[in-house]
């Protein structure tokens, strides 16, 4: 029997974290589990509660401080060591239930990455449906990948995928993105969503803007991420070709006796030269940092205060 590893993110989950162990419990009693929460820096009882599990299936990491989820979630992956990582959200609205199917969807199917779809979603119609409809559909024009529900937090890994992807940022809510980037064969099926009863969301209109960051980074990322200098080199260099031209143009009009110092081309044709030049060499800087990045040693973006298995520190 192959082993499950539920990664759990929570900040701030102290009525949820307790029954939420319970459901998993009750969904995957009959197969071979382990489930990790990370506490992103939770300032109420969250800690406290989980402490109290006394369960050698279930570990717990513990941040010095809120480091966002991504973060959490980069954490938590790191630490499973099942066949499949599961991550759902810690806020009760994923139903543990879905798993197995889910599982069996992937190995019987062979699939990298079964993501989930929310259907009859128990959430705020204009906060939470409408910009979430939006947003999917800007990610699906932009990338070219057609994933119905980015925002759905439940989600089945085969641990090969999943633990090769670098998770900064915000980006957790594209990783189903990163994972067809890197070629994975992804299948999306409906799940169920419950209405949050205890605690307060924690998203809302305010990660607009940093959702439309991550996702121009993503671009970016999809066409050249691994030679940025085509990015930089075929713009700077453009830019640096146009202004060249104005510049020997104004040269050629100088010779023949005509004053060109006061001309606003003549500040533009410098300018078009200085930038393209800049573009030029940021590439060049570049790709030497992404080769740096990919034969560099890994290393973590967040510090773990401490990890505890069964409610005792290891």
């Amino acid at each position: 029997m192959k082993k499950i590893s539920v990664v759990v993110t929570v900040f701030n989950e102290e009525d949820n974290v307790l029954p939420l162990y319970r459901k998993v419990v009750e969904a995957l009693g009959g197969m071979d589990f382990e489930l990790i929460f990370v506490n992103d820096g939770s300032t109420d009882q969250t800690l406290h509660k989980l402490m109290s599990i006394r369960d050698q299936r279930v570990r717990l990491v513990e941040f010095r401080k809120n480091y966002g989820q991504s973060a959490a979630l980069h954490a938590g992956i790191r630490l499973a060591s099942g066949d499949f990582i599961v991550t759902m959200d810690g806020d009760l609205q994923n139903d543990p239930a879905d798993i197995p199917a889910m599982v069996e969807a992937a190995d019987q199917g062979n699939f990298d990455l079964v993501a989930g779809i929310r259907v009859n979603r128990k959430d705020d119609f204009f906060i939470r449906k409408i910009p979430s409809y939006i947003a999917n559909r800007i990610i699906m024009r932009a990338t070219g990948v057609r994933i119905k529900d980015n925002g759905c937090a439940l989600k089945v890994f085969r641990k090969e995928l999943i633990k090769g992807i670098g998770i900064y940022g915000e980006m957790h809510r594209f990783i189903s993105v990163l994972a067809a980037l890197e070629g994975a064969r992804i299948t999306q099926v409906p799940v169920r969503h419950h209405p949050r009863v205890h605690g307060s969301s924690k998203y809302g209109l305010s990660r607009t803007f940093k959702v439309i960051s991550d996702l121009l980074l993503l671009v970016f990322q999809r066409s050249y991420l691994q030679r940025p200098m085509h990015f930089f080199g075929k713009w700077g260099g453009l830019i640096f070709l146009v202004g060249a031209l104005i510049n020997l143009y104004l040269l050629a009009i100088k010779l023949m006796g005509e004053d060109i110092g006061g001309k606003p081309l003549l500040f533009l044709g410098v300018m078009m030269v200085i930038t393209g030049f800049q573009l030029i060499t940021t590439g060049i800087i570049i790709e030497l940092q992404m080769r740096t990045y990919y034969e560099s040693q890994d290393k973590p973006h967040y510090q773990i205060r401490n990890i505890y298995q069964a409610g005792e520190k290891v």
